[in-house]
């Protein structure tokens, strides 16, 4: 991924995402699903509109195969929301923006 979001690894998962200061919404996505590329503009979106309030990261699932399974994603895309080491929120399948700004101002 690029631009405002950042990639996490099974490696940095801890430093990246349970260890934050703040919130983090982590995208479980692979190359080959066509939701997941649907989402990715999105997120880029989301991560400039809500900078400084949140952190957007991206975990490919293929490439990282440990952590997807302990928070029992077993779809994607998923996405969910990290506050203080621990999911407070989860989202399943495709969101559109609107959806997406709604969650998260639910959530955050």
């Amino acid at each position: 991924m690029s631009g405002n979001t950042v990639d996490v690894t099974d490696a940095g998962f801890a430093a990246s995402v349970l260890e934050a200061k703040g919130p983090v919404l982590v995208h479980f996505w692979a190359e080959w699903g066509g939701p997941c590329k649907m989402m990715q503009p999105i997120l880029q979106d989301i991560a400039a509109e809500f900078d400084g309030r949140l952190l957007v990261a991206e975990l490919n699932i293929d490439r990282n195969q440990k952590t997807a399974p302990k928070y029992d994603v077993t779809g994607i895309p998923t996405l969910l929301l990290f506050k203080g080491g621990k999911v407070t929120a989860t989202r399943a399948g495709a969101q559109s923006k609107g959806q997406l700004e709604l969650f998260l101002e639910e959530n955050l």
